[in-house]
């Protein structure tokens, strides 16, 4: 009998090839939810219904953040109505979020819908539209066509809430280029005036305004060999011993080159027009396969007050060459999952570079449902754990005298035949979905590495394991790895391995979360 996709996902087909997934939306409408099990996260944000994409940077306002994204309410049936808008989310503590419903339609105006940007609070009444007012700054294509990208202003008197268009007319006109998108606008309070960051192809262009209605090209920042340059960054962070540094990050395809394709930023000087890097080459804020479109954004104290020396990131748990590809659409009615918010600093390495560590937000806390703490376990080969689950978070710090690998089943079939590995290996760190059901039906893209010293025998591990979702934090966060699996549901097993030698598991801690 040949399987149903539902069947498939419920968790019914061991051993069924994960090229049964859908690859478009018109091949898969949404079943009753009694149809079969869901698919959503359980502690990570998905949209409601229908499909999302690119984050756009959440912003605070009275007394909470308000996070806008890309939404489609048409995915599902797609046709002359496809195309984005933003929707809108509030949340407290980052974890749990309340929906708001659209905030800035698409089809409104006769250029169509709207695409990644960014909202400021215009707190001096800079545009006009008064003290406090919310402007959007968005690409959007006049003609409905994808090489004509210009950028236009909604604003909201309400909050962030609803918004309106200024006019037809764009404040920032295309040039003549082909790429020209997904305005990123700062406040420069040393200069009293705004600044741009816009994709431009392999160029991210600064732009300066007074009134967020007319801009000034005022140069650009170059980097070829990563593919076009997305939805960029600029922000400035206090590390811990003092130093301030700018960021520019941009969202970017390396895998040509064997790099990721997440989210590529350089340390550096900003003097509020051009932007000087530290190193020519990026570092990345990701080593997984989805973690595309990412934004930063400023933390604040539940009164309000700004903390320099950290920030949180979010990024759509997602990549462009199978976005299509999710069990969620069958019995959820979704495509759109983000990773868990991150608070990131800035810290200085042995070498004296400075460099992004990342680790989940500490709210996160605050939402356990559940402990097991396992203690110390030896490990000489593999060892299945007394323990079950589709959710929840592991942590351990691995030490050992000699070996070549060490890590966790995670996800693991009763037969120990389907699992997700993650670990060290070698000289790297790596998260490995191979072995399970997963988007990439290409085989290309099954495995991430980021770089480890194994002279050090010891390496923290922390994990965060969600229905469609792995995460994984190197020690102190230098290092992440963000990928899409769709294990079976009835995948529930957990076992700790080693390869050439023996290690112990300290402290190793499992947590599930409500939210």
């Amino acid at each position: 009998m040949r399987l149903s996709r539902r069947a498939l996902f419920a968790g019914s087909a061991a051993g069924a090839a994960g090229a049964l997934l859908p690859t478009s939306p018109a091949a898969a409408k949404p079943k009753a939810a009694a149809a079969c099990a869901s698919y959503r996260a359980a502690y990570h944000f998905t949209v409601p219904d229908q499909w999302k994409n690119d984050p756009q940077r959440p912003v605070w306002i009275d007394g909470e953040y308000h996070y806008y994204y890309l939404y489609n309410p048409d995915y599902l049936t797609g046709g002359t109505e496809a195309g984005t808008a933003w929707r809108l989310a509030t949340s407290r503590d980052l974890v749990s979020f309340t929906d708001r419903g659209i905030a800035v339609p698409k089809d409104t105006t006769v250029n169509g819908d709207v695409w990644s940007g960014s909202a400021v609070v215009d707190t001096d009444n800079t545009a006009g539209f008064g003290a406090g007012a919310v402007i959007v700054l968005v690409t959007m294509s006049p003609g409905g066509g994808t090489d004509h990208q210009e950028q236009f202003l909604y604003y909201s008197t309400d909050g962030g809430r609803t918004f309106l268009p200024h006019g037809t007319d764009p404040v920032l006109p295309n040039p003549g280029v082909r790429d020209f998108r997904d305005p990123k606008v700062i406040r420069d309070e040393e200069r009293g005036r705004w600044v741009m960051a816009l994709a431009e192809n392999t160029k991210v262009g600064f732009y300066h305004s007074a009134d967020l209605k007319s801009w000034t090209y005022v140069g650009g920042f170059v980097k070829d060999g990563i593919g076009v340059l997305e939805c960029p960054d600029l922000f400035r962070i206090t590390a811990s011993d003092g130093t301030v540094k700018w960021v520019l990050g941009v969202s970017a395809n390396g895998k040509g080159s064997g790099l990721p394709n997440t989210y590529a930023y350089w340390t550096g000087s900003f003097n509020g027009t051009t932007f000087t890097p530290d190193a020519s080459d990026p570092q990345w804020l990701d080593h997984g396969w989805d973690w595309y479109g990412a934004v930063t954004f400023e933390k604040r104290a539940a009164d309000g007050t700004l903390d320099e020396r950290a920030r949180y990131a979010i990024g759509w748990l997602n990549n462009w060459d199978y976005a299509n590809t999710t069990p969620t659409i069958d019995c959820d009615g979704f495509n759109g999952t983000d990773s868990i918010v991150r608070e990131i600093t800035l810290k200085r390495a042995s070498a004296g570079t400075y460099y992004l560590a990342s680790r989940p937000i500490a709210a996160l806390d605050n939402h356990v449902s559940r402990t097991i703490d396992l203690g110390d376990l030896s490990v000489s080969g593999t060892r299945v754990l007394d323990y079950t689950g589709i959710s929840y978070e592991v942590t351990t710090e691995v030490t050992w005298d000699s070996l070549t690998g060490a890590g966790f089943q995670l996800r693991r079939s009763a037969d120990g035949g389907r699992h997700i590995d993650a670990g060290i290996y070698g000289d790297y760190a790596f998260l490995n979905r191979r072995n399970t059901v997963n988007p990439d039906t290409s085989g290309k893209w099954q495995e991430s590495h980021s770089p480890f010293d194994r002279s050090a025998r010891t390496v923290k591990l922390r994990i965060l394991v969600d229905r469609t979702s792995v995460e994984m934090f190197v020690d102190d966060g230098r290092y992440v790895h963000s990928s899409e699996a769709f294990p079976y549901l009835v995948d529930t097993g957990l076992a700790l391995f080693t390869i050439d030698g023996t290690a112990v598991f300290r402290n190793t801690v499992i947590r599930e979360f409500t939210v």
